[in-house]
């Protein structure tokens, strides 16, 4: 710009304008003189006291504002300050001023309309309302009819809001939140798939504790590559997400660390992905050490890109004159202590490793057949576990409700097989996309179930996704190597389904089981089929074995609880069903 121009958006600094006042005509006339010699727009932020605070300078079709820190930005209160620009194309409020009015919770947004020949003759102005849309817009009007008490009007709408506010009741323990879906309109069945997508991502955010206030679907020829979504869709959002007073968006899919950055910076609004949701939701759920050392290392792999992404000025200075600096950054210092983390967990869960290890030596000893239940998370396990074998493993209506891979004795008798016994084994549920990080983490929790003698696939019958559910299962099973073990296909919760549906399904798939976990005389034919698949195991585990057990030490080997027997002679023993033979000396 030429010094003449400087010299005259400087003199808009000189400006004051009473709180009882939208604009001066001496302010109103510098932005004009200032926006017709740069030819762009020209905006002043107005502080309630009088004073310009800052002078803002963009193109000819948009203006950037600055980082105003979050000054009187509390719930129910507005900024303080009200932007006063220009529009050079005789344009009304753009949706960009509408959402920084609403994003920023500015006290006004005025448009000057500037005509051709340089004058201002009419303006528009909004401020924020409770309701939807979340503001109100007024204009335009002549410029010298715009008499506004702005003083007067802003401590009316801060009261309203703050009484709104305390009269909304807080449904979640952690906030309220938008979900988005974001997909590929190229792909079959796309508007099917998002919705069924949407479902779920509504259920994990149930299950982490937040309250679901919309849910948004848009369908791209091609993802963003910065925002994911379009950017005019995001500023759509912005303006919904203030409308319904919800402070994070939950996206259904993994967001870069530079998308995830991109977006909360636009939006001011805390950005979650698919990953960081269901990691929340195990670390809320890990009970044993082992489960909450799995949680944490995944946390630290998913969090480490994304320090960087944080805060920019703690990272690193450049190289050479005027870089050199008095050792590490902040931003270093966490990167290292991440990473000695990680090595430090990585090696506890080794040790855990080993004596999960020895425990199964000890079971293969006992020949006791053992039956590992797997699925689709909320697919009904633990329930179907506990009707079985009359323990009270934790069931909720909520995904990943068991985290920790817990066995239970299941007596065969009451099912027409005597006295014979099988060690039933409640795993983790699976889940689409389960992150990365987070899979091999709780690979090994998997590992009860790599030594079971038989596997139940129980799936929900009920769920209009279900064969997205046996597809995800199967391919789990097979990354995890254990589709080579016998399976018994299990469709639970039959008794949501209508009759024909039901008479239906069982044709469909003559060869599962078809079962109600709730109620215990609809497993008497599951019970049956675990007896015949299992039958020549009890050859074997109909006797105690005459030859003495020497028991190996475990490492450092955890404290179990009373209550939850793990092992399948402290199982036998606390049913007083087997007691461990001295060994004697020769």
């Amino acid at each position: 710009m030429s010094p003449s121009a400087t010299k005259t958006l400087e003199r808009i600094y000189r400006r004051k304008v009473g709180v009882d006042q939208l604009t001066t005509p001496e302010l109103t006339r510098s932005l004009v003189e200032a926006s017709m010699e740069t030819g762009r727009q020209v905006g002043a932020l107005v502080h309630r006291s009088g004073k310009v605070d800052y002078v803002i300078v963009g193109d000819a079709g948009t203006l950037m504002l600055p980082d105003i820190g979050r000054l009187r930005a509390a719930e129910g209160r507005f900024r303080g300050l009200r932007l006063i620009h220009t529009h050079v194309r005789n344009e009304p409020l753009s949706q960009d001023d509408l959402v920084d009015l609403v994003r920023l919770r500015l006290d006004m947004v005025a448009a000057i309309q500037v005509s051709p020949d340089g004058e201002a003759r009419t303006i528009m102005y909004a401020h924020n309302v409770p309701g939807h849309p979340p503001y109100q817009v007024t204009g335009p009007i002549h410029i010298t009819q715009a008499e506004v008490d702005v003083g007067k009007l802003m401590g009316d709408l801060e009261a309203e809001f703050q009484r709104l506010s305390k009269s909304r009741a807080v449904k979640a323990k952690d906030g309220r939140a938008i979900l988005l879906h974001v997909g590929d309109k190229s792909e079959r069945d796309a508007a099917v798939k998002a919705s069924e997508s949407i479902r779920e991502l509504r259920e994990l955010a149930r299950t982490a504790g937040v309250e679901v206030v919309d849910a948004l679907t848009q369908l791209r020829d091609r993802l963003d590559p910065k925002f994911v979504m379009g950017e005019g869709k995001l500023k759509e959002i912005i303006l919904r997400a203030a409308e319904l007073d919800a402070e994070t968006l939950i996206f259904d899919r993994n967001l870069s660390p530079a998308q995830a950055a991109a977006i909360a910076k636009t939006s001011d609004l805390a950005v979650i992905d698919r990953t960081q949701l269901i990691l929340d939701i195990f670390a809320q759920r890990a009970e044993s050490r082992d489960g909450k050392l799995q949680v944490e290392l995944a946390q630290l792999k998913y969090n480490m890109p994304r320090l960087q992404q944080k805060d920019d000025s703690l990272s690193r200075l450049t190289g050479g004159i005027g870089g050199r600096g008095p050792g590490e950054t902040k931003l270093e210092i966490g990167k290292r202590r991440a990473r000695d983390r990680v090595t430090h967990l990585e090696d506890q869960l080794k040790q855990l490793g080993k004596q999960r290890s020895q425990r199964r030596r000890k079971r293969k000893r006992g020949n006791v057949p053992t039956v590992a239940i797997v699925g689709y998370t909320n697919a009904g396990k633990s329930t179907l576990t506990n009707t079985m074998t009359g323990s009270d493993v934790l069931t909720e209506d909520k995904l990943f409700a068991t985290l920790d891979t817990r066995s239970r004795t299941l007596n065969v008798g009451w099912a027409g097989y005597g006295g014979r016994e099988v060690v039933v084994t409640d795993t983790v549920g699976f889940i689409r996309d389960l992150p990365k990080d987070l899979f091999a983490a709780f690979r090994a929790t998997f590992e009860e179930a790599a030594d079971a003698d038989l596997i139940l696939h129980v799936v929900d019958a009920s769920d209009p996704a279900k064969e997205d559910h046996i597809a995800t299962t199967e391919k789990v099973l097979v990354e995890l190597d254990l589709d080579r073990i016998a399976r018994v296909m299990v469709f639970n919760k039959v008794d949501l389904l209508e009759a024909g549906a039901r008479r239906l399904l069982a044709r469909r798939e003559p060869d599962a089981v078809l079962v109600d976990a709730t109620e215990r005389e609809s497993t008497r034919a599951l019970i049956a089929r675990i007896a015949r698949e299992l039958e020549t195991k009890w050859d074997l585990a109909a006797e105690v074995p005459e030859v003495a057990i020497v028991e190996e030490p475990l490492e450092e080997s955890p404290r179990v609880d009373a209550e939850e027997e793990t092992t399948v002679e402290q199982m036998l023993a606390a049913a007083g069903k087997r007691k461990k033979k001295p060994v004697h000396a020769s």
